[in-house]
């Protein structure tokens, strides 16, 4: 068929803004997807002095029994992805948000959370509910323990609190702390849990407001603890895996210190992810962060488990442990010598 010109250019013309229209949004959408997401200004902290350590309460942990999970009524909102256990975004009966988290990590997690917090570090705030069901839940992704009336048997409530903007992750090898003793302490912390899931995605910016001078923090906490309380073991066998979570057992039979070098470097036995941050964790770092745990009372460890609600006996292993890893700590001797070995 023969089209004049002017009506031909009229037609492309017509083309064009129709296809304009149906492209520029998807055009927009990807180009708002490849935007970076700006990471709110503030002060970073990493480790705040324990002044009250000796008093601070490691059962009900840094969230106090004021911001205890109200679970008369829990409703599921949305499930939550990533990670290894399965995961809910719920609201309790306050209204409050939570991320409830179920399997093996929920009581590890809730244990490392208050001893972390203990000794200066923040940490999320959460807590360990024993049984609790959740109107609306769907079935979970991994078989999960259940309880009496339908429940979720030991759940780990963390609190998405008004106030604190989660602003993405921080890196463990490019940090504003790398090669301060704050890092090497935590690091140092890592190895005591027995935590072998070290990698950037568990870290989490919290931006929030010093609530006594109103400025703005990035503080650097880590997100996921719940890879604790096992072995870190050598990695992958053909056959088998040597790690493991939330075994007491095993991580009361593993070794803790393996050898202090000559130049003043403690070597741990840690068979995890990043191995490499612990090729210059010197004697004084580490002796540091053990004097701080030394300070905790048999009380308190214990409650650090009895929060997440172990069992008596498992509570008394897995607090012998750790008072016994600070000891360790706090006893470095200086030079070229194995230690730790049982």
């Amino acid at each position: 068929m023969f089209v004049r010109k002017g009506a031909r250019a009229a037609v492309l013309s017509a083309l064009v803004v129709l296809l304009l229209g149906l492209v520029s949004p998807a055009t927009a959408q990807s180009q708002g997807k490849g935007k970076k997401k700006e990471t709110p200004r503030g002060a970073p902290v990493m480790w705040r002095e324990p002044t009250d350590i000796e008093s601070r309460d490691l059962f009900d942990g840094p969230g106090g029994e004021a911001l205890r999970p109200d679970t008369r009524r829990v409703t599921f909102i949305e499930q939550e992805t990533g990670g290894y256990s399965p995961k809910f975004r719920v609201r309790d009966a306050a209204g409050r948000v939570w991320v409830a988290k179920m399997g093996k990590e929920a009581q590890p997690e809730t244990a490392a959370v208050r001893l972390l917090w203990a000794v200066g570090y923040p940490t999320e705030i959460n807590y360990l509910v024993p049984c609790v069901r959740i109107e609306g839940a769907p079935t979970p992704s991994k078989e999960v323990e259940r309880c009496e009336g339908g429940g979720f048997a030991n759940v780990r409530f963390e609190a998405r609190p008004e106030g604190v903007k989660r602003a993405g992750e921080w890196k463990w090898k490019r940090n504003p702390f790398v090669g301060k003793r704050e890092l090497q302490g935590l690091i140092v912390m890592m190895a005591l849990f027995n935590n072998w899931d070290l990698k950037d995605s568990n870290n989490v910016l919290l931006a929030t407001r010093n609530p006594r001078t109103g400025r703005a923090e990035l503080r650097h906490a880590i997100s996921d603890l719940g890879a604790t309380f096992g072995k870190t073991g050598s990695g992958f066998i053909v056959w088998r895996i040597t790690r493991s979570r939330n075994e007491p057992e095993d991580y009361v039979k593993s070794d803790f210190v393996e050898e202090v070098k000559r130049d003043g470097r403690v070597f741990f036995n840690y068979g995890g992810k990043n191995q490499d941050l612990f090729d210059d964790i010197r004697v004084e770092e580490a002796r540091w962060i053990g004097r701080w745990l030394s300070r905790l009372s048999d009380r308190q460890i214990a409650d650090a488990f009895r929060a997440a609600n172990y069992p008596p006996e498992e509570i008394r292993m897995l607090a012998s442990a750790v008072r016994s890893r600070a000891n360790e700590l706090v006893r470095l001797p200086r030079g070229s010598r194995a230690v730790g070995r049982r």
